[in-house]
């Protein structure tokens, strides 16, 4: 397994609580961006570089995950595909999208962006409090707990 992270919008708390687990764990960690970012190093945890672009960073994960790799990513288009090639992927927040869940998901952003761009609602993404990054944390345990169950009990 390998966690891969969109880190262009990654917020810096979870981010640390990725590298943490990633060093504990073992786990090869990957953070795609189109710029460095200098708090993504550490044992096990690997900052990758793609050209500045629209979505060069989320193509460079879809080419490159595997089924039954753990990603991180708000963005649901992404997380549509990833889910497609067999990742389970949560959110900033710890919404975790699935095969069951992700059409609606996928729905709800298309329908949002009309919104916007009719001029009914423009969205503003909240600042992200105590409680966000502890859900986020908590959904991550438990789904990287369930993954190396997974992969022990294939090994078996």
């Amino acid at each position: 397994m390998t966690i891969w992270i969109d880190a262009d919008s990654c917020p810096r708390p979870i981010r640390a609580i990725i590298m943490k687990a990633a060093a504990r764990l073992k786990i090869i960690t990957v953070f795609v961006a189109d710029r460095n970012l200098t708090d993504c190093a550490g044992n096990f945890v690997r900052m990758q570089v793609v050209e500045p672009g629209m979505d060069s960073a989320d193509s460079w994960i879809v080419e490159h995950v595997q089924k039954g790799d753990l990603s991180i990513s708000r963005d649901i288009i992404l997380a549509s595909k990833l889910v497609e090639k067999g990742s389970t992927v949560i959110d900033d927040r710890g919404t975790i999208y699935t095969e069951e869940n992700i059409a609606e998901r996928l729905s709800v952003r298309n329908m949002m962006a009309d919104f916007r761009e009719s001029g009914i609602f423009s969205e503003k993404t909240k600042p992200m409090s105590p409680r966000d990054i502890q859900s986020f944390a908590n959904m991550f345990d438990k789904e990287i707990t369930a993954a190396l169950r997974s992969e022990i009990g294939s090994k078996n």
